[in-house]
Protein backbone atom coordinates (compact mmCIF):
# COMPACT_ATOMS: atom_id res chain seq x y z
CA UNK A 1 0.00 0.00 0.00
CA UNK A 2 1.42 3.60 -1.08
CA UNK A 3 0.82 5.88 1.61
CA UNK A 4 1.12 9.79 0.85
CA UNK A 5 2.69 12.13 3.66
CA UNK A 6 -0.20 12.91 5.99
CA UNK A 7 -0.27 16.53 6.44
CA UNK A 8 -1.01 18.04 9.86
CA UNK A 9 -3.89 19.59 10.94
CA UNK A 10 -4.81 23.58 10.80
CA UNK A 11 -5.14 24.63 14.37
CA UNK A 12 -8.82 25.26 14.53
CA UNK A 13 -11.60 23.55 12.53
CA UNK A 14 -13.13 25.55 10.70
CA UNK A 15 -16.91 24.75 9.33
CA UNK A 16 -16.83 24.09 5.53
CA UNK A 17 -18.47 26.47 3.25
CA UNK A 18 -20.86 23.77 1.63
CA UNK A 19 -24.66 24.87 0.32
CA UNK A 20 -26.67 22.58 2.75
CA UNK A 21 -29.35 22.70 -0.03
CA UNK A 22 -26.81 21.80 -2.62
CA UNK A 23 -25.83 18.80 -0.37
CA UNK A 24 -29.43 17.65 0.52
CA UNK A 25 -30.37 17.66 -3.44
CA UNK A 26 -27.48 16.13 -4.57
CA UNK A 27 -28.07 12.99 -2.16
CA UNK A 28 -31.58 13.04 -2.70
CA UNK A 29 -30.61 12.45 -6.81
CA UNK A 30 -27.75 9.54 -6.27
CA UNK A 31 -29.23 7.59 -3.93
CA UNK A 32 -32.86 7.66 -4.36
CA UNK A 33 -34.28 4.87 -6.40
CA UNK A 34 -37.35 4.52 -8.02
CA UNK A 35 -38.23 2.44 -5.12
CA UNK A 36 -38.31 5.24 -2.47
CA UNK A 37 -40.81 7.12 -3.88
CA UNK A 38 -43.39 5.34 -2.68
CA UNK A 39 -42.30 5.09 0.70
CA UNK A 40 -44.11 6.47 3.48
CA UNK A 41 -42.96 10.44 4.53
CA UNK A 42 -40.91 9.41 7.67
CA UNK A 43 -38.90 6.73 5.91
CA UNK A 44 -38.24 9.08 2.82
CA UNK A 45 -37.46 12.28 5.33
CA UNK A 46 -35.03 9.97 7.58
CA UNK A 47 -33.33 8.03 5.00
CA UNK A 48 -33.15 11.75 3.56
CA UNK A 49 -31.33 12.79 6.30
CA UNK A 50 -29.00 10.16 6.37
CA UNK A 51 -27.65 10.34 2.55
CA UNK A 52 -27.44 13.83 3.02
CA UNK A 53 -24.88 13.18 6.29
CA UNK A 54 -23.16 11.17 4.22
CA UNK A 55 -22.85 13.29 1.26
CA UNK A 56 -21.92 15.80 3.21
CA UNK A 57 -19.00 14.19 5.24
CA UNK A 58 -17.88 13.08 1.30
CA UNK A 59 -18.09 16.37 -0.14
CA UNK A 60 -15.78 17.80 2.58
CA UNK A 61 -13.42 15.07 2.53
CA UNK A 62 -12.87 14.99 -1.58
CA UNK A 63 -14.15 18.63 -3.14
CA UNK A 64 -12.18 19.29 -6.55
CA UNK A 65 -11.12 22.52 -4.88
CA UNK A 66 -7.40 23.96 -3.63
CA UNK A 67 -7.67 24.43 0.21
CA UNK A 68 -4.41 24.78 2.39
CA UNK A 69 -2.50 22.02 3.88
CA UNK A 70 -4.20 20.92 6.78
CA UNK A 71 -7.46 22.44 5.91
CA UNK A 72 -9.45 19.08 4.35
CA UNK A 73 -8.50 17.53 7.84
CA UNK A 74 -9.44 19.98 10.05
CA UNK A 75 -12.54 20.16 8.11
CA UNK A 76 -13.61 16.44 9.12
CA UNK A 77 -12.68 17.76 12.66
CA UNK A 78 -15.20 20.41 13.01
CA UNK A 79 -17.39 17.51 10.86
CA UNK A 80 -17.06 15.09 14.02
CA UNK A 81 -17.39 17.86 16.56
CA UNK A 82 -20.56 19.01 14.74
CA UNK A 83 -21.90 15.54 14.90
CA UNK A 84 -21.71 15.09 18.43
CA UNK A 85 -23.52 18.25 19.09
CA UNK A 86 -25.78 17.23 16.87
CA UNK A 87 -26.57 13.80 18.84
CA UNK A 88 -27.10 16.10 21.53
CA UNK A 89 -29.43 18.42 19.68
CA UNK A 90 -26.76 21.59 19.68
CA UNK A 91 -25.92 20.87 16.57
CA UNK A 92 -26.07 24.67 13.99
CA UNK A 93 -25.56 23.54 10.63
CA UNK A 94 -29.08 22.04 8.78
CA UNK A 95 -27.51 19.07 7.32
CA UNK A 96 -26.55 18.33 11.15
CA UNK A 97 -29.59 18.61 13.06
CA UNK A 98 -31.40 16.06 10.36
CA UNK A 99 -29.24 13.86 10.82
CA UNK A 100 -29.03 14.33 14.25
CA UNK A 101 -32.55 14.92 14.90
CA UNK A 102 -33.09 11.14 13.37
CA UNK A 103 -30.63 9.51 15.55
CA UNK A 104 -32.06 10.78 18.82
CA UNK A 105 -35.90 9.66 17.15
CA UNK A 106 -34.27 5.96 17.11
CA UNK A 107 -31.20 5.81 19.46
CA UNK A 108 -28.56 5.24 17.00
CA UNK A 109 -24.87 5.86 18.75
CA UNK A 110 -21.98 8.07 17.08
CA UNK A 111 -20.24 4.83 15.48
CA UNK A 112 -21.71 4.92 12.31
CA UNK A 113 -22.15 7.92 11.36
CA UNK A 114 -18.05 8.55 12.45
CA UNK A 115 -16.84 5.62 10.69
CA UNK A 116 -17.82 7.71 7.38
CA UNK A 117 -15.19 10.92 8.62
CA UNK A 118 -13.18 8.43 9.09
CA UNK A 119 -13.35 6.68 5.74
CA UNK A 120 -12.41 10.53 4.53
CA UNK A 121 -9.77 10.99 7.13
CA UNK A 122 -7.98 7.72 5.20
CA UNK A 123 -8.57 8.87 2.19
CA UNK A 124 -6.61 11.93 2.98
CA UNK A 125 -3.39 9.49 3.49
CA UNK A 126 -3.98 6.41 1.66
CA UNK A 127 -4.21 6.45 -2.11
CA UNK A 128 -3.84 2.79 -3.38
CA UNK A 129 -4.85 -0.52 -1.55
CA UNK A 130 -2.26 -3.66 -1.88
CA UNK A 131 -4.91 -6.45 -1.79
CA UNK A 132 -8.85 -6.65 -2.53
CA UNK A 133 -8.79 -7.22 1.39
CA UNK A 134 -7.37 -3.97 2.29
CA UNK A 135 -9.89 -2.36 0.03
CA UNK A 136 -12.49 -4.39 1.98
CA UNK A 137 -11.31 -2.55 4.97
CA UNK A 138 -12.19 0.79 3.76
CA UNK A 139 -15.28 -0.24 2.04
CA UNK A 140 -16.32 -0.98 6.07
CA UNK A 141 -15.80 2.49 6.51
CA UNK A 142 -16.97 4.11 3.79
CA UNK A 143 -20.10 2.44 2.91
CA UNK A 144 -21.06 -0.54 5.58
CA UNK A 145 -22.07 2.43 7.97
CA UNK A 146 -24.72 4.27 5.57
CA UNK A 147 -26.53 0.12 5.43
CA UNK A 148 -26.58 -0.29 9.06
CA UNK A 149 -28.08 2.87 9.40
CA UNK A 150 -30.28 2.22 6.60
CA UNK A 151 -31.14 -1.08 8.72
CA UNK A 152 -32.10 1.43 11.89
CA UNK A 153 -34.32 2.96 9.87
CA UNK A 154 -36.09 0.16 9.46
CA UNK A 155 -35.91 -1.18 12.96
CA UNK A 156 -34.06 -4.79 10.79
CA UNK A 157 -31.23 -4.24 12.78
CA UNK A 158 -29.89 -8.03 13.34
CA UNK A 159 -26.65 -10.27 12.79
CA UNK A 160 -28.10 -11.55 10.02
CA UNK A 161 -29.45 -8.38 8.60
CA UNK A 162 -26.18 -6.74 9.26
CA UNK A 163 -24.05 -9.20 7.68
CA UNK A 164 -25.70 -9.11 4.25
CA UNK A 165 -25.75 -4.94 4.48
CA UNK A 166 -22.39 -5.51 4.47
CA UNK A 167 -21.99 -7.72 1.90
CA UNK A 168 -24.34 -5.46 -0.51
CA UNK A 169 -22.91 -1.75 0.27
CA UNK A 170 -19.29 -3.83 0.28
CA UNK A 171 -20.29 -4.40 -3.23
CA UNK A 172 -21.97 -1.03 -4.01
CA UNK A 173 -19.26 0.95 -3.15
CA UNK A 174 -17.31 -1.42 -5.42
CA UNK A 175 -19.36 -0.61 -8.46
CA UNK A 176 -18.66 3.06 -7.76
CA UNK A 177 -15.01 2.83 -7.98
CA UNK A 178 -15.32 0.82 -10.88
CA UNK A 179 -17.66 3.38 -12.86
CA UNK A 180 -14.86 6.27 -11.59
CA UNK A 181 -11.96 5.11 -12.63
CA UNK A 182 -10.46 7.85 -14.15
CA UNK A 183 -12.05 10.43 -12.08
CA UNK A 184 -10.28 8.69 -8.92
CA UNK A 185 -7.09 8.59 -10.89
CA UNK A 186 -7.09 12.24 -11.51
CA UNK A 187 -8.06 12.86 -7.66
CA UNK A 188 -4.43 10.77 -7.44
CA UNK A 189 -6.11 7.64 -5.79
CA UNK A 190 -6.81 4.09 -7.44
CA UNK A 191 -9.26 2.05 -5.54
CA UNK A 192 -8.37 -1.25 -7.86
CA UNK A 193 -6.03 -3.39 -5.89
CA UNK A 194 -2.51 -3.09 -6.78
CA UNK A 195 -2.10 -7.32 -6.94
CA UNK A 196 -4.58 -7.25 -9.41
CA UNK A 197 -2.97 -4.50 -11.66
CA UNK A 198 -0.29 -6.32 -11.62
CA UNK A 199 -1.92 -10.09 -12.54
CA UNK A 200 -3.38 -8.43 -15.61
CA UNK A 201 -0.90 -6.50 -16.75
CA UNK A 202 -2.35 -3.16 -15.99
CA UNK A 203 -0.32 -0.47 -15.46
CA UNK A 204 -1.37 3.11 -13.68
CA UNK A 205 -1.44 4.83 -17.01
CA UNK A 206 -3.35 2.51 -18.52
CA UNK A 207 -6.09 4.05 -16.38
CA UNK A 208 -6.56 7.19 -18.30
CA UNK A 209 -7.32 5.15 -21.38
CA UNK A 210 -7.83 4.67 -23.98
CA UNK A 211 -9.29 1.24 -22.46
CA UNK A 212 -6.57 -1.52 -23.15
CA UNK A 213 -7.38 -5.67 -23.23
CA UNK A 214 -5.89 -6.37 -20.15
CA UNK A 215 -7.63 -3.48 -18.22
CA UNK A 216 -10.82 -5.32 -19.80
CA UNK A 217 -9.80 -8.20 -18.42
CA UNK A 218 -9.17 -6.82 -15.20
CA UNK A 219 -12.43 -4.79 -15.15
CA UNK A 220 -14.64 -8.23 -15.71
CA UNK A 221 -12.68 -9.62 -13.30
CA UNK A 222 -13.45 -6.98 -10.35
CA UNK A 223 -17.22 -6.50 -11.43
CA UNK A 224 -17.95 -9.74 -11.36
CA UNK A 225 -16.56 -10.30 -7.75
CA UNK A 226 -18.73 -6.94 -6.88
CA UNK A 227 -21.87 -9.12 -8.47
CA UNK A 228 -21.37 -12.35 -6.54
CA UNK A 229 -20.93 -10.43 -3.66
CA UNK A 230 -24.40 -8.52 -4.59
CA UNK A 231 -26.21 -11.54 -4.84
CA UNK A 232 -25.25 -13.10 -1.81
CA UNK A 233 -26.83 -9.93 -0.12
CA UNK A 234 -29.83 -10.77 -2.38
CA UNK A 235 -31.41 -12.25 0.54
CA UNK A 236 -31.82 -8.90 2.62
CA UNK A 237 -34.55 -7.66 1.33
CA UNK A 238 -36.66 -10.66 2.44
CA UNK A 239 -35.02 -10.54 5.84
CA UNK A 240 -36.20 -7.00 6.54
CA UNK A 241 -39.72 -7.37 5.16
CA UNK A 242 -42.28 -4.32 4.47
CA UNK A 243 -41.39 -1.16 2.66
CA UNK A 244 -37.78 -2.02 3.57
CA UNK A 245 -37.88 -5.45 1.31
CA UNK A 246 -38.80 -2.67 -1.71
CA UNK A 247 -35.95 -0.05 -0.65
CA UNK A 248 -33.10 -2.15 -0.46
CA UNK A 249 -33.97 -4.41 -3.77
CA UNK A 250 -33.89 -0.81 -5.21
CA UNK A 251 -30.36 -0.60 -4.08
CA UNK A 252 -29.51 -3.77 -4.76
CA UNK A 253 -31.59 -3.76 -7.98
CA UNK A 254 -29.50 -0.75 -8.99
CA UNK A 255 -26.19 -1.78 -8.37
CA UNK A 256 -26.45 -5.00 -10.70
CA UNK A 257 -28.30 -2.66 -13.43
CA UNK A 258 -24.77 -0.78 -13.53
CA UNK A 259 -22.93 -3.96 -13.56
CA UNK A 260 -24.85 -5.11 -16.87
CA UNK A 261 -24.06 -1.51 -18.26
CA UNK A 262 -20.34 -1.71 -17.57
CA UNK A 263 -20.41 -4.99 -19.18
CA UNK A 264 -22.48 -3.73 -21.98
CA UNK A 265 -20.01 -0.82 -22.68
CA UNK A 266 -17.18 -3.47 -22.65
CA UNK A 267 -15.61 -2.69 -19.48
CA UNK A 268 -14.68 1.03 -21.38
CA UNK A 269 -14.91 3.65 -18.50
CA UNK A 270 -12.86 6.51 -21.18
CA UNK A 271 -15.88 8.01 -23.46
CA UNK A 272 -19.50 8.66 -21.70
CA UNK A 273 -20.45 8.31 -18.51
CA UNK A 274 -21.37 4.40 -18.15
CA UNK A 275 -24.55 4.75 -16.36
CA UNK A 276 -27.53 2.34 -15.83
CA UNK A 277 -31.17 3.61 -17.26
CA UNK A 278 -33.73 4.33 -15.00
CA UNK A 279 -35.56 1.53 -17.03
CA UNK A 280 -33.23 -1.15 -16.38
CA UNK A 281 -32.75 -0.14 -12.33
CA UNK A 282 -36.01 -0.64 -12.34
CA UNK A 283 -37.05 -3.98 -14.11
CA UNK A 284 -34.12 -5.13 -11.84
CA UNK A 285 -35.96 -4.23 -8.49
CA UNK A 286 -38.79 -5.59 -9.69
CA UNK A 287 -36.92 -9.20 -10.24
CA UNK A 288 -35.82 -8.65 -6.40
CA UNK A 289 -39.29 -7.61 -4.88
CA UNK A 290 -41.01 -10.49 -6.92
CA UNK A 291 -38.79 -13.43 -6.79
CA UNK A 292 -36.76 -13.28 -3.72
CA UNK A 293 -33.49 -13.63 -5.96
CA UNK A 294 -30.78 -11.99 -8.44
CA UNK A 295 -29.79 -13.37 -11.39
Amino acid sequence: MTVAAETAHVAAPERPNLDPTAVMQRAGSENFPVALAVLPKVLRTRLLAIYGYARMIDEIGDRQVPLEPGERLAQLDWAEQELDRALLGQAEHPVFVAVGDVARQLGIDRVPFVGLIEANRLDQRVSRYADYAALEGYCALSANPVGRLVLDIFGASTPATVELSDRVCTALQLVEHFQDVVEDHLAGRIYLPQDDLARFGVTEGDLLGPVSPGLRRLMAFECGRARALLVSGAPLPVLIGGFGRLAISGFIGGGLAQLDALEAAGYDVFGAPVKASKPAVTRAMLRLVVSGRAR
